[in-house]
C-alpha cells in the first residue's frame, strides 16, 4: 500500500518559536515524532511518504498518491487538522487518525474513516490486521499501556532533517504525579514506562550518524519519573556516549522535585543536558492544593529554581492563572516571582479545562465550560468560566504578559539567570547558519528592534561578566524576539 503520513500545521504559538527559528535559517521547531515511530510500525514493505505541512506545502497530488493518509496531531493543530480531512474527502481518500486530539476528543471526527486512539503500540497492529482481513472497524481503542522497550525506532527516513532546529527523542511515558488539570497521566498513567539504556544508545546514533549536532529535545513529560533508573543507568550511558561526539546538547521536561537532587542534577548536566522545563504554575500555595500540585507546595520554589540554575540547567517554567483561588493579587504575585527568578522563558497561560481530565469532569458537571479547549497556552483565551470573572482575569493576564516580556523586564531576567547559571559543559558546535545568526540578530534586534538598546547593554555586560554564555545570552535575546512577536499577536 501507498501511504501518506501527514502532520498538520501549528499555528503561531509560543513554542512555535516561528520567528526565532528564522535566525538560524530553519522551518519548523521539533519533527513529528510520533508519526515517524507510526510509519515504523506499518508493514516494511509499504511506501511512505511524510508531508510536515510546518515545512511543506501539502498537494492533492500527494493525497491522491495514497492508498491511506494517516494523520496525528494534537490540539493546537485542530484548525490545520480539520482543513486536511476536509482535503481527504473531497479527495476520496480514506483517513486513519491517532494522537492526543483525537483520542482526547473522538466524538468531533465524524468523517474520519478510521480512529486508532492511544498508544499506536497496541492499536495500529490490531487495526492493521483487520485491514488485511478487509473488515476494519472505525474505532480502535488501547487496554492498558504498552512497553516501551519494544517500541520501534522512528523512521528518521523520511524526514529532511536540516528543515528543523531540534530533534527529538522519547526515553519515557508516563509522570508519578496526579495534577488535576493535566491529561499525560489520562493518556500513559502513572507508573512511567521506560526504554532500555541500549534503544536510547541506539536512537542517539542513528541521529547522530545523520549528521545531527545541534540540540536534541527528550519528549518525556516527567524525565525524572525514575530517578534510580536515571542514575544508575542511562545517565552514565548519556556521560559515556558523549565522550567522542561533538554538540548534541539535550533539554528536557521535569518536576521541581529535581531541585532536591544534586548528584542528579550534576549529572544531567555532564549528560550533555543545559535545559529542562518544569510547572511551576503559581507561587500561591491555596492554588497548588487546588490543583493537586502536591510536588509543589511546602517548599520554597524560588530557592528551588535558583538551586537548579546553579548547576547548569535553565529553568523554562509554566506558570497558570485563573484557579478558583486565584485572588485579584495573583498577578503582581506571579510578575514578582518570575522576574525574582530569573525564569526567562516563562510560558503563563489561563486555565484550561483538558478534556479526559478530572478538571474537565468536574466542571462540565458545574455547567462553567464556556467553549471548545483551543490547546494553546498563550493566546490569552480559556474554555472555562472563572470564579473571579472573565473581564478581571482577562485583564490580568494581559498585565503579567506586558510586563514581563517587555524588553526591560525580559533583558533584566536574562542577566539574572546568568548571574547564576553555571557555564554549561556542552556547547553545539558553530556552523554556517548559527554564525549567520549572529549577524541576522545584531540587525533586526540590535539595529532596527525597539529593544536595541536592551540588546546591546546585555552583549556587553555577558562578554565582561560571563563570557562563555554569550552564546546563551544571544539564544535568549532571540528567543525573547520570538514571544514579544506572539504577545503582540495575541495579547497587546
Amino acid at each position: 500500500m501507498n501511504i501518506l503520513l501527514i502532520y498538520p500545521k501549528f499555528p503561531e504559538t509560543f513554542w512555535s518559536f516561528t520567528y526565532a527559528i528564522s535566525f538560524i535559517g530553519k522551518k519548523a521547531a521539533f519533527p513529528p515524532l510520533g508519526l515517524l515511530t507510526v510509519a515504523s510500525l506499518l508493514p516494511g514493505e509499504w511506501s511512505k511518504r511524510l508531508v510536515d505541512m510546518n515545512v511543506d506545502r501539502l498537494k492533492d497530488k500527494d493525497i491522491l498518491w495514497a492508498d491511506l493518509v494517516f494523520i496525528g496531531g494534537m490540539a493546537v493543530q485542530r484548525k490545520s487538522t480539520l482543513q486536511v480531512i476536509e482535503r481527504c474527502k473531497s479527495l476520496s481518500v480514506p483517513i486513519v487518525a491517532g494522537g492526543p486530539l483525537f483520542t482526547s476528543e473522538p466524538d468531533d471526527f465524524k468523517d474520519v474513516d478510521y480512529l486508532v486512539l492511544g498508544e499506536a503500540e497496541l492499536t495500529l497492529p490490531q487495526f492493521l490486521s483487520d485491514l488485511e482481513k478487509d473488515q476494519p472497524k472505525r474505532v480502535y481503542r488501547a487496554e492498558g499501556f504498552c512497553d516501551l522497550t519494544q517500541t520501534p525506532f522512528p523512521l528518521w527516513d523520511l524526514l529532511n532533517i536540516k528543515k528543523y532546529a531540534s530533534m527529538s527523542i522519547q526515553f519515557s511515558r508516563g509522570c508519578p504525579f496526579n495534577c488535576d488539570f493535566c491529561n499525560v497521566t489520562t493518556l500513559f498513567g502513572h507508573r512511567p514506562r521506560l526504554k532500555t539504556t541500549e534503544q536510547i544508545i541506539l536512537e542517539l546514533d542513528n541521529i547522530y550518524s545523520l549528521g545531527w549536532r545541534s540540540s536534541i529535545f527528550f519528549v518525556d513529560d516527567n524525565f525524572i519519573g525514575n530517578k534510580r533508573f536515571l542514575k544508575k543507568e542511562l545517565l552514565p550511558a548519556l556521560i559515556q556516549w558523549r565522550k567522542d561526539k561533538k554538540g548534541c546538547t539535550f533539554y528536557t521536561e521535569a518536576s521541581i522535585n529535581l531541585a532536591d537532587d544534586e548528584e542528579l542534577q550534576d549529572m544531567m548536566v555532564k549528560a550533555g543536558f543545559d535545559s529542562v522545563f518544569i510547572g511551576i504554575e503559581s507561587p500561591d500555595e491555596a492554588s497548588l492544593k487546588e490543583c493537586k500540585k502536591n510536588q509543589n507546595i511546602n517548599r520554597d520554589l524560588l530557592e528551588s529554581v535558583s538551586r537548579i540554575h546553579r548547576s547548569g540547567l535553565q529553568v523554562m517554567g509554566g506558570f497558570i492563572v485563573g484557579f478558583d483561588n486565584d485572588k485579584p493579587s495573583i498577578f503582581q504575585k506571579q510578575i514578582d516571582f518570575i522576574q525574582t527568578s530569573g525564569i526567562v522563558t516563562a510560558m503563563v497561560g489561563m486555565l484550561q479545562a483538558i478534556p479526559g481530565t478530572r478538571l474537565f469532569e468536574r466542571l462540565e458537571g458545574q455547567n462553567r465550560l464556556s467553549k471548545q479547549f483551543s490547546g494553546d497556552n498563550v493566546n490569552g483565551t480559556t474554555n472555562i468560566v472563572p470564579k473571579m470573572g472573565m473581564e478581571k482575569l482577562s485583564k490580568g493576564y494581559q498585565l503579567i504578559m506586558k510586563q514581563i516580556y517587555s524588553p526591560k523586564h525580559y533583558y533584566q531576567r536574562v542577566r539574572i539567570l546568568l548571574k547564576e547559571l553555571k557555564a554549561p559543559e556542552v556547547i553545539e558546535p558553530l556552523n554556517l547558519q548559527r554564525f549567520l545568526s549572529i549577524f541576522r540578530s545584531a540587525l533586526r534586534i540590535g539595529i532596527i528592534g525597539k529593544e536595541r538598546f536592551h540588546f546591546w547593554y546585555l552583549m556587553i555586560w555577558t562578554l565582561i561578566r560571563k563570557p562563555k554564555l554569550i552564546s546563551t545570552a544571544l539564544t535568549l535575546s532571540i528567543y525573547g524576539y520570538h514571544y514579544r512577536k506572539i504577545c503582540e499577536r495575541y495579547i497587546y
